[in-house]
């Protein structure tokens, strides 16, 4: 077995994936050789990508912060960029076990089973779309958000791509002003994610990114039903919507709405995560406890 790896600082994929999807996510980035990683369709989500050769370049350019590593299987090219980072100073450790979940007839059958059963979410490549790891992507829709304006962009953030730009315009400049920036028209008719029969914008770029999560299938049902009217297909979407358009009342710029409203999906993904675990936390009001008068 190759043990030189056993000895740096890691993460089991159960430890990063209750940490996805939240403001503090570690930085991901995927450093599998360029040969293996120019053959696969997908990436973790929300990764970006650092050919090994490029670490220490990467981690002299970039400010210092915690992130994780991962190659195929975890061994030593994660190791080696652990390495690297943490004698610049970064808080590095290795997803154990890599993309693929270990490595048979080298990592013991135990630990195969144990990071193969925490699958982490991954997501397809989509240079069309500018979303490849390699660059910070671009995406531009109407101004005055209210609903999936924010989602979108909250699910880009969060399992997409942790650089993107995102720009409100008019909505007559939307496809003028997505030329000139290089950026992917979102959320209205003729763009490339857009609502599809049903589906809303926040569906369709799940779908074109291959995203599977239940959790976020959870919060796709409270956005649809918020966006579309349709309140009853989940019984956040009334509280969804609310929030919704109280936060645009109180934010004239759409920015500052944007990250005034970035913390409410990471809560509402935080509680998808739970109820989806079967941990769907009650609120139990007992004031006969509270006030020590229990029989």
């Amino acid at each position: 077995m190759d043990t030189s790896f056993i000895s740096i600082p890691s993460l089991t994929p159960q430890e990063l994936a209750a940490r996805m999807g939240r403001a503090d996510t570690p930085l991901l980035l995927d450093v599998r050789r360029e040969a293996i990683f120019r053959e696969s369709p997908c990436m973790l989500a929300g990764a970006l990508r650092c050919a090994p050769e490029d670490i220490a370049a990467f981690a002299a350019s970039q400010p210092l912060r915690e992130v994780v590593v991962y190659c195929v299987y975890g061994h030593n090219v994660s190791a080696d960029a652990v390495a690297a980072l943490r004698a610049a100073g970064w808080d590095a450790y290795a997803l154990e076990g890599g993309m693929a979940g270990g490595e048979d007839g080298v990592d013991t059958p135990q630990d195969i089973a144990q990071w193969r059963a925490h699958r982490l979410p991954t997501m397809a490549k989509r240079p069309d779309l500018g979303v490849t790891g390699g660059q910070a992507s671009r995406w531009i829709t109407r101004a005055r958000p209210k609903i999936e304006r924010i989602a979108c962009p909250w699910l880009v953030l969060r399992f997409i791509d942790p650089r993107a730009e995102f720009f409100y315009v008019p909505t007559a400049q939307v496809f003028d002003e997505a030329k000139r920036l290089n950026a992917v028209a979102c959320d209205i008719p003729g763009a490339p994610i857009s609502h599809e029969g049903e589906w809303c914008s926040f569906d369709t770029l799940m779908r074109a990114f291959d995203l599977h999560d239940p959790a976020l299938d959870r919060l796709a049902a409270m956005v649809r039903g918020a966006d579309t009217d349709r309140l009853d297909l989940a019984p956040q979407a009334a509280g969804l919507l609310a929030v919704s358009l109280g936060l645009s009342q109180l934010h004239q710029d759409d920015h500052a709405m944007l990250a005034a409203a970035l913390p409410v999906y990471d809560a509402l993904y935080a509680w998808c995560r739970q109820a989806t675990a079967g941990q769907d936390e009650k609120h139990n009001w007992k004031p006969e406890t509270m006030m020590g008068l229990e029989k």
